[in-house]
């Protein structure tokens, strides 16, 4: 059989136990009352008899308990019940089932504290001395020189015997009316629970998510009704869960995709949402936060105290903050609030964005434009200055305005190359300027650049030495690789003293990775760069003596362009120096370009 057509049935039956169970209870009760009260009676009557009847003794004599216990035995035999005198005072005088020397007083028990009271008093307990339930009753006497009461017990096994008979017909009773109930109960219910056990799987295959069951019932009647109304449901769940799939897919495509960071909290500032871009910013792992509160992000006091003034004050934000986790981070935080179509507040939402470039870019470029404008003001004012100078008459002497001459002269000469090499690093910045790798011959490429170099050399007595192998040769822009060159020969002589040595090494290097690489090295036996200028020397006009730099001709951007075309070759720089030994850059590039 089906479960529901058991869980029916059964129903019924229940229905009916329960109804027939509930009048068994009352009759048996109302039975067992019934009988008690009659004994009650007729044990009352009986004792007023006795009253009547007795050869009462006075209850103080030495014989009295044995003449009162005999007299009990005898009348117990006669009434089918145990019979016990009580004194006034409570004390057991006699009694026809035990000594009366050796039983409590009974001044307290509830019998015959009624019977005291209201004339007659009865009790039901369960006797510790004949092990069974009895009906105890009580009424005093008052006959010559006796005054106690005489107790009737007996035992209500009878009784208890005559209820269980009466359970005993109607269990059976009950018995076949279940049989009666089941086979009915079952056949009214196949014809209801058939078609509704088939709109129960369906339903239950629906509540499984599995859209595309139907029940196969054309019945005209309300089971009928029910089913089509299933199935229209079904097909109703079916596309919307289809749009609601196709909008989170969406939806969670966006922001996936984001770099913007997305943080959802709700009014008890627990996070409802964060998608992966907010999770990076904030170092942390997928789903870490989620559910959590903001607090919790301990390492982001300032920015958590945002989030929390933000979810008080339920009003636009619009703030940058600093993060050090794990190294300076400038995150710009907008927060918008969010209500229901009821104005209720149902919490924030923070668009976090790494601005950290962008505050970089913004500070580099006012350095530069400071730098520039810097460098710049210097030949200009020294043009201007000789220029003016000589234009006032004022050098009359031949020699004088010749060498004022050359100062303007060399001046322009800087000012030209200041601007060239500006033009260049912003091209190669802004990757403008193309790379055309070709095979280039090393030895007798470097062997070129030294021979332009020769001739600084040789004014400054410094010797100039160059060691590559013949067979060496790298995919490089050999335009762009002569910069490289030119810059890094070009310093070395600049910061050399007059008979330094100045020597280019190239070598072949295989990397862990098994990449093959070319290793250039230029070593001086110049000034040196202090350690703690090292980190800095390429950047942007930056100079370690700026007095000897600008008399040496330097436009303060020849190693930054450097830094700029090797990372442009998919290379590395490095420098090593000491303080009066000298200095040694060294440029990795990777023999082919892939």
């Amino acid at each position: 059989m089906r479960p529901f057509r058991i869980r029916l049935t059964l129903i019924l039956m229940v229905m009916i136990g329960i109804s027939m169970a509930g009048a068994g209870l009352t009759m048996a009760r109302v039975f067992e009352k019934s009988h008690i009260s009659a004994l009650e009676e007729n044990m009352i009557r009986e004792i007023q008899l006795l009253s009547r009847t007795f050869d009462f003794r006075p209850t103080q004599g030495g014989d009295a308990m044995a003449y009162y216990t005999r007299e009990a035995r005898e009348l117990a035999a006669l009434t089918d019940s145990r019979v016990t005198f009580i004194s006034k005072n409570g004390t057991v005088i006699g009694d026809s089932e035990s000594d009366p020397r050796q039983m409590d007083n009974h001044g307290g028990r509830e019998e015959i504290v009624d019977a005291a009271r209201k004339g007659s008093g009865y009790a039901i307990r369960h006797s510790s001395t004949l092990k069974e339930d009895m009906l105890y009753v009580a009424v005093p006497v008052v006959a010559g020189d006796y005054d106690g009461f005489i107790r009737l017990s007996v035992s209500l096994a009878f009784v208890d015997q005559g209820v269980r008979k009466g359970w005993t017909l109607m269990a059976g009773g009950l018995a076949i009316l279940f049989v009666v109930a089941a086979v009915v109960s079952y056949r009214v219910a196949a014809g209801l629970t058939s078609p509704l056990e088939k709109i129960t799987r369906v339903a239950g295959r629906i509540s499984k998510l599995d859209y595309d069951a139907r029940v196969s019932i054309t019945r005209k009647d309300e089971i009928g009704e029910l089913a089509k109304a299933i199935n229209g449901m079904a097909d109703s769940l079916q596309n919307q869960l289809q749009t609601i799939r196709d909008n989170e897919n969406l939806l969670q495509s966006v922001l996936d995709n984001m770099t913007t960071g997305i943080l959802l909290v709700n009014p008890e500032g627990t996070v409802a949402l964060i998608n992966p871009a907010a999770e990076r910013m904030l170092h942390l792992k997928g789903g870490q936060l989620t559910g959590r509160s903001v607090t919790e992000m301990k390492q982001y006091y300032e920015l958590t105290r945002l989030i929390q003034d933000g979810i008080g004050q339920r009003d636009f934000i619009h703030e940058e903050r600093i993060v050090y986790q794990p190294e300076e981070t400038i995150l710009q935080l907008d927060g918008v609030p969010m209500f229901g179509e009821d104005d209720r507040f149902k919490g924030m939402l923070f668009l976090l964005q790494n601005i950290t470039a962008i505050r970089r870019l913004e500070n580099m470029r006012s350095e530069f434009v400071a730098n520039v404008s810097h460098e710049l003001k210097t030949p200009v004012a020294a043009v201007k200055g000789f220029a003016e100078t000589l234009l006032g008459g004022g050098v009359k002497d031949e020699e004088t305005a010749r060498s004022f001459l050359q100062i303007i002269y060399d001046e322009s000469e800087r000012l030209n190359r200041l601007i060239s090499d500006i033009l260049d690093l912003s091209k190669i910045e802004s990757r403008r300027s193309p790379m055309d790798y070709a095979p280039v011959h090393l030895a007798s490429f470097c062997g070129s650049i030294i021979d332009t170099m020769a001739t600084v050399a040789e004014k400054k007595r410094i010797a100039l030495h160059a060691d590559i192998p013949e067979e060496l040769f790298i995919e490089a822009d050999e335009d762009k690789l002569r910069q490289i060159l030119l810059n890094l020969l070009s310093n070395a002589v600049s910061y050399t003293q007059d008979g330094g040595k100045v020597e280019l090494k190239v070598r072949e290097l295989q990397d862990a990775e098994g990449t093959e690489k070319v290793v250039i090295k230029v070593t001086d036996t110049g000034i040196g760069i202090p350690k703690k200028d090292q980190p800095r020397i390429f950047e942007r006009f930056y100079r370690v003596d700026k007095a000897r730099s600008r008399s040496s001709g330097g436009t303060g951007l020849g190693l930054s362009i450097v830094k700029h075309l090797v990372e442009l070759h998919h290379g590395d720089i490095s420098v090593d120096s000491e303080l009066g030994i000298g200095t040694t850059f060294t440029v990795e590039l990777p023999m082919l370009q892939e």
